[in-house]
């Protein structure tokens, strides 16, 4: 007993000022935080750069089929802290704080930050392979997006934790686009439904089957929480049922 004490205070005794400086922040806020920083830093490098310049560092931080194939394997993780510009950074890192400032008190730090970064990278994997192979044609472009086109943002996690507060809180009201109150559980098939009729009908560079691959990251991992907590999800369901 006095041994275990004597090793537990000099665990709690080691701890000085930056563990607990860390510990007060969530998960979502020091993401929100690298999102943040990474995007100013990319941004300064592009413009101090020049155009060649900016290019070259711009591909080595975003996620393109073509040369994730080619080798660039590590952009699978860069693009998912890096945006095209500030209004992305922005829509996305404002959905973060919210959905994910909630995903991480029903689930935990740890539970939250793998989930995270798992299903951004599922999501990366499911953008690139499906580009690839099926983004060669006029309609599978549109569809899939071109293998050439280059994707950033963190969109994709941010569609895992949706599509877990689509299954624990199916009923929870949220805000689409801010201003359309709608049950969690049809907004998110409302918004994927736009973002892919957007890209098809209007050609914009959605990354659809990025915000799909995430999805079923959270839509699975969700999924595996009733199961394993039939209770405590029971409870939390009822809770945010109205």
């Amino acid at each position: 007993m006095d041994k275990r004490l004597r090793i537990y205070t000099k665990k709690r005794l080691g701890k000085g000022f930056f563990d607990d400086f860390f510990r007060k922040f969530s998960v979502t806020g020091w993401i929100i935080i690298i999102n943040i920083i990474i995007f100013v830093l990319a941004f300064l490098l592009i413009g101090l750069s020049g155009e060649d310049g900016a290019e070259s560092i711009f591909s080595l931080i975003a996620l393109q089929p073509n040369a994730f194939f080619s080798g660039h394997v590590w952009t699978l993780l860069t693009s998912m802290f890096m945006h095209g510009n500030f209004t992305h950074l922005f829509v996305n890192m404002i959905s973060l704080f919210f959905i994910g400032s909630f995903v991480e008190k029903l689930i935990g730090r740890k539970k939250y930050f793998w989930v995270y970064m798992l299903s951004g990278i599922f999501a990366g994997l499911f953008f690139v392979f499906l580009s690839y192979f099926f983004g060669v044609s006029a309609l599978g472009e549109r569809i899939f997006g071109s293998p050439e086109i280059f994707a950033v943002g963190a969109s994709g996690a941010i569609f895992a934790l949706a599509g877990l507060l689509a299954v624990l809180t199916p009923n929870l009201r949220v805000y689409v686009f801010f201003i359309i109150p709608m049950r969690m559980w049809i907004a998110i098939i409302f918004l994927l439904l736009v973002l892919w009729g957007a890209s098809i009908g209007a050609g914009l560079p959605i990354g659809n089957t990025a915000h799909l691959g995430g999805l079923l990251v959270g839509l699975g991992y969700a999924v595996y929480l009733k199961k394993k907590y039939k209770r405590k999800t029971m409870m939390i369901r009822k809770y945010f049922g109205n």
